[in-house]
């Protein structure tokens, strides 16, 4: 744990940040994210889709659930780190609830016996506790094989290596289960959800700046709701990137940026 955070403030301490108020879009790096972002949709042509589409004809709706609660409950011992960290108390105890639960009743996860009885997952990561403790979005950034994501993201994606109890007290080769069900996972919700991430890649007029911009508003949009707008995020976390500074404000978080605004 302590090496994961004195890497994440290594990490930190290279986010950039923009000179004078920050944009809605902070993308200083966009040659080399445009890059990334084309080696990304290479991999997902030849790899990820293909093998998300067999998975999902080849795999029973209610298997591809349970490896996916399976993997969700190997995961909660970290939400349950952050949530203290954060000094979320109630969302600790629930998420220890739930593991507990899962762990017995839910047959070792495979069942989501805590959202049955009515106690909903309550996900968290180190990229939320940063931002609880006020550290900056910094840059907008694509990582290879992970997609979008921001410097805070990515490097509290780095101490969530380190942050799961369990994999401390599990043997080899148990203590792997979780980060390849967790794969698992991803690949079989590439397949469930093959229409719209084909949409956003493939039919996008620009690919990139189109998952930019969604990916953007969703984490934005679940940090403030997480921690009741807290945070030190500046602007509204909807607001569309490619919209006219001096135009009226009120406009669907949800538009196709690149519509006609005028247009009937």
């Amino acid at each position: 744990m302590r090496l994961g955070a004195v890497l994440a403030l290594g990490l930190l301490a290279a986010c950039t940040t923009p000179d004078g108020p920050a944009p809605q879009v902070f993308d200083p790096y966009e040659g080399a994210n445009r890059r990334m972002h084309a080696f990304n949709r290479g991999l997902d042509r030849a790899l990820l889709r293909p093998a998300g589409t067999t998975y999902a004809k080849v795999v029973p709706d209610d298997v591809s659930d349970a490896v996916g609660n399976f993997a969700g409950n190997l995961a909660t011992p970290s939400y349950v780190v952050n949530d203290i960290l954060q000094a979320r108390l109630d969302d600790a105890l629930v998420n220890t609830y739930r593991f507990v639960v899962n762990s017995t009743i839910g047959m070792a996860g495979l069942v989501d016996a805590a959202e049955i009885f009515g106690v909903p997952a309550r996900r968290s990561d180190f990229g939320e506790t940063l931002y609880v403790w006020g550290l900056p979005e910094g840059a907008y950034v694509e990582l290879p094989g992970v997609g979008p994501s921001t410097e805070r993201r990515a490097a509290g994606m780095a101490v969530d290596l380190f942050t799961n109890p369990l994999s401390y007290v599990l043997d080899d080769p148990e203590k792997y289960a979780g980060p390849v069900a967790g794969v698992v996972k991803r690949i079989g919700d590439r397949g469930r959800y093959a229409g719209t991430v084909d949409s956003l890649l493939y039919d996008s007029a620009d690919s990139y700046a189109q998952a930019r911009l969604t990916y953007l508003q969703n984490r934005r949009f679940t940090l403030g709701s997480n921690q009741g707008g807290s945070g030190n995020d500046a602007g509204d976390p909807f607001a569309d990137p490619y919209e006219d500074p001096y135009a009226q404000a009120s406009q669907d978080p949800y538009a196709d940026p690149y519509a006609d605004p005028y247009a009937e």
